[in-house]
């Protein structure tokens, strides 16, 4: 396993029916959108989940919580927490929560002004949304480590 501060990451931005991913490296707070993970109520597949793992080797896992406004844990949080207990049970490396309020909604945002989103386009799928929100998790994890605020 590579040293604190030389660590490749994947970071995950979980969902119900889609999970964002997004492999970063520590040493350089670097991070980039992979195409989202189909999920079915929550659980993704597998084998799709053991190909980025195989195909990128991290030394950590970073998944989103998805806390409350007022920093509450809710349904999801729990959901988010078990998703995460099972990167580390399946895969034995390390995984760590960060929260990810509003990460979401600037995802969009960075979306719409690209040109990736029109504003009543409820169809996120295409627009890499969950990638850009799994990059956003990312590197709040990284300006955290490096005492930075965060978003």
């Amino acid at each position: 396993m590579a040293r604190a501060g030389e660590r490749l990451v994947l970071a995950f931005d979980f969902g119900t029916r889609r999970i964002g991913v997004a492999v970063g490296n520590e040493m350089i707070a670097s991070a980039r959108p992979l195409e989202p993970l189909p999920a079915r109520d929550g659980i993704p597949d597998w084998n799709a989940v053991t190909r980025l793992v195989e195909e990128w080797r991290p030394d950590l896992f970073v998944v989103g919580l998805p806390l409350n406004m007022d920093g509450s844990e809710s349904a999801m949080s729990a959901r988010a927490r078990k998703f995460g207990k099972r990167l580390y049970g399946r895969y034995g490396k390390p995984c760590e929560m960060v929260d990810e309020r509003g990460s979401t909604r600037e995802a969009k945002a960075i979306a719409r002004e690209s040109g990736g989103l029109r504003d009543r386009d409820k169809s996120y799928r295409d627009d890499g949304v969950d990638g850009i929100a799994a990059v956003l998790i990312l590197e709040s994890w990284f300006a955290r480590l490096e005492g930075l605020p965060t978003r």
